[in-house]
């Protein structure tokens, strides 16, 4: 068989299981997919052998879509449920779209005969639709807006975005928006409280309430950490600090002994009675010359640690209970190492040598350690905000 017929083969091959798969489209009641799988292959190619049968298919598919959403709209209006008013909406934009879809084959023949397709005028049922569901959705917004229910709001700001692109015709829909954003929103204030017997610096305080670095806020939560006039408040994040453990200042000295085999250089090679030993070719063979080197090191180590202890409390302010409860600790470990050594300090590992540089430095005061515990405990605060979010109707 050669490339011509193989070439032929796989065409008719893949042209029959076009046909097929359009076919059961059809069957399955999927008409638009059909349309599509149609209208492809005819602006491929509408005039060859296959073109019949797929301009056949795409007037049954037409036809029964067109039959389905007619009664799907006579069905809708006799309901006459006004949430029904965007699918009716969209049904009469499909019914559009569809036609747009073949409009450019026309004409589509078969046998010579052109095929007719009994499109509509469809721009008054839209418009009239889209006015009507554009009023629905005003009208309704305002009055979940006046429920001053969280979860109606967010409704209520979803409507009327959708709204500002269906028309611009109610001139205020700008000022329902930020009003149901407003309504939308969890306002959560965010504070903290010294129950332990150290002062807290003022600018970990500070660090642990700039909620700006957090990223937290998003369009329906807001953390303040101070409060704001005209906002009432839903929830409330309480970090107690419970407990300071600071170590005393602690230096440590130490001597010890290290040794290593390392290689130094080359050695000829001797036999059991001293004497240099031969290669094949008379050269003097020659081995690595192992030996042990030895240091002695005086190492001082400055320590002090600082552990912090808080607690995260969750708090409806609408009833002024606490929903949930958070441990949260960090610790901050000061520690400084100093060196002098005697010997070969080939003996000692590379990673250590950066200590004889080092000398000895001021300790940390108690409150420069304890802000240094700010960035862990940050970090903790997030992780925990982050797992645990505050929702509209939460308990």
């Amino acid at each position: 068989m050669n490339k011509t017929t193989i070439y032929l083969f796989l065409l008719i091959l893949a042209t029959a299981c076009g046909v097929k798969s359009t076919q059961n489209s059809i069957s399955e009641g999927d008409y638009d997919t059909a349309i599509e799988k149609a209208t492809d292959k005819l602006r491929k190619n509408k005039t060859n052998k296959k073109s019949k049968e797929y301009i056949l298919l795409l007037e049954e598919a037409f036809t029964k879509a067109k039959e389905r959403d007619n009664r799907d709209i006579k069905f809708l209006v006799k309901d006459a449920n006004p949430q029904k008013l965007e699918q009716i909406f969209n049904i009469y934009k499909n019914l559009n779209a569809r036609q747009e879809k073949i409009r450019p084959l026309l004409p589509l023949k078969v046998n010579n005969k052109e095929v007719t397709f009994a499109f509509e005028d469809y721009s008054d049922q839209i418009v009239s639709s889209k006015n009507a569901l554009a009023k629905y959705l005003y009208d309704n917004s305002k009055a979940l807006l006046y429920t001053n229910n969280k979860q109606n709001a967010r409704r209520a700001h979803e409507d009327l975005v959708y709204l500002t692109q269906l028309t611009n015709q109610y001139k205020d829909t700008d000022k329902l928006i930020e009003e149901a954003l407003f309504k939308g929103t969890d306002f959560i204030q965010v504070y903290t409280k010294n129950e332990t017997k150290m002062i807290i610096p003022q600018n970990l305080n500070n660090a642990l309430l700039d909620f700006n670095t957090y990223g937290l806020d998003n369009q329906w939560t807001e953390y303040h950490s101070s409060k704001q006039k005209n906002i009432t408040y839903d929830y409330a994040i309480s970090i107690a600090f419970k407990q300071i453990n600071i170590s005393p200042e602690q230096v440590k000295e130490r001597e010890f002994q290290v040794e290593k085999e390392i290689i130094d250089g080359k050695i000829k090679k001797l036999d059991s009675r001293g004497r240099v030993m031969k290669d094949s070719l008379g050269r003097d063979i020659l081995v690595d010359n192992v030996k042990v080197v030895k240091a002695l090191i005086n190492e001082v180590r400055q320590f002090k640690t600082v552990e912090v202890i808080a607690k995260i409390d969750y708090i409806n302010l609408m009833n002024n209970q606490i929903m949930d409860t958070f441990p949260i600790n960090s610790q901050f470990v000061f520690e400084n190492i100093y060196a002098k050594y005697k010997g070969d300090k080939r003996a000692i590992e590379v990673s250590y040598w950066p200590n004889f540089r080092n000398g000895p430095v001021p300790f940390p005061n108690n409150q420069q350690m304890v802000y240094d515990t700010g960035e862990d405990l940050k970090a903790k605060l997030k992780n925990i905000i982050v797992k645990n979010k505050i929702t509209a109707g939460a308990q």
